[in-house]
């Protein structure tokens, strides 16, 4: 895997430039290594996180390489810094699982510049969101919690939507501590916290080591939505509109070859929780146990999705993180 500033072997090999056409390229009399130069390098970054597994898929299965593409595989710690990476052009691009909140953020500090073109949602039944506490934890609902420390993920969308669940569930005066999102077992197996509202994977992984277990989830339909079932887009894969401007034909082949990445997830879930491994922190076996995020296309979008899309944002305006309404559809990619 790779970091903005490291790279593994695995990775390296990804990196490598990646050439369509070998036929062609005899016809056009020029060495491989010159025409595959030839194509952008397309920087996407992504949070190892379960979300994230359409992207994943379509690395390993080569979906990317099939399509002529030089995809770059960055990891970063936080859904933040993917969109202020892509604010500083030093991404093109972000997987699932990135926060929307933390996109739309870079994209009131400057309008225009991501689009969406596929968002994760999830539920009480396609689980991504849970409030995590310590096994041996008296904690029965989330009025327990009053009072107590509360991690979160890094960044203001997980911070906003840890106060908002923690106050909607009665569990007022309690602490929220910014705190990386593999570091939540650990903090709580150690009594640094008392609970913690994360992502998947680490719901699944604090369950079967015996540390943790979740005392609920699905908790942003359930406290934010009103309806447990309702869709929350917490997560979106993304592009800069300067990109998309700049190589047209790139954008609609590494969308396209992404959508194979979401359509292989959707059938065949069981194969494709492999590529779990080696992009977040669950391997092995244990791919098996974790609940997956469900995945909607840009174009595939019901006018009920976008509005459930838009209550997610309006509750950032609403608690003044947004210093004005965003409207979800602006954002959307039109193909």
């Amino acid at each position: 895997m790779t970091t903005p500033s490291s790279t593994s072997t695995a990775t390296a090999t990804r990196r490598k430039t990646l050439v369509t056409g070998a036929a062609l390229l005899g016809v056009l009399g020029m060495p491989a290594i010159v025409r595959a130069q030839a194509g952008p390098n397309i920087r996407i970054g992504y949070w190892p996180i379960a979300a994230g597994l359409p992207f994943y898929t379509a690395v390993e299965l080569g979906y990317f390489k099939e399509a002529g593409l030089n995809v770059e595989v960055l990891k970063f710690a936080g859904a933040q810094q993917i969109m202020e990476g892509m604010l500083a052009d030093r991404c093109d691009g972000s997987a699932n699982g990135t926060g929307s909140g933390n996109i739309a953020v870079g994209e009131l500090a400057a309008p225009g510049s991501f689009k969406i073109f596929c968002a994760n949602p999830s539920n009480v039944k396609n689980v991504l969101d849970q409030v995590i506490v310590p096994v041996a934890s008296t904690a029965k609902i989330m009025a327990d919690l009053k009072g107590k420390r509360i991690g979160s993920g890094p960044g203001i969308q997980n911070v906003t939507l840890a106060k908002t669940v923690l106050e909607r569930g009665g569990a007022t005066g309690a602490t929220v501590v910014e705190l990386p999102i593999g570091q939540h077992i650990a903090a709580l197996a150690a009594g640094q916290l008392d609970g913690a509202y994360t992502l998947e994977p680490t719901g699944t992984i604090g369950r079967l080591n015996g540390t943790t277990r979740v005392l609920e989830a699905g908790v942003i339909s359930r406290y934010v939505l009103g309806d447990p079932m309702a869709p929350w887009f917490g997560g979106s894969a993304s592009l800069t509109s300067s990109f998309i401007k700049k190589h047209p034909a790139e954008t609609k082949k590494f969308i396209t070859a992404y959508g194979k990445g979401v359509t292989y997830v959707r059938t065949k879930a069981v194969e494709a929780r492999q590529y779990l491994k080696g992009y977040t922190a669950i391997e092995g076996a244990l791919t098996s146990e974790v609940p997956l995020a469900a995945y909607t296309m840009y174009n595939e979008f019901t006018p009920a999705d976008v509005a459930h899309f838009q209550k997610f944002f309006d509750l950032f305006f609403e608690r003044g993180i947004f210093a004005s309404r965003l409207m979800v559809d602006s954002m959307l990619y039109k193909g």
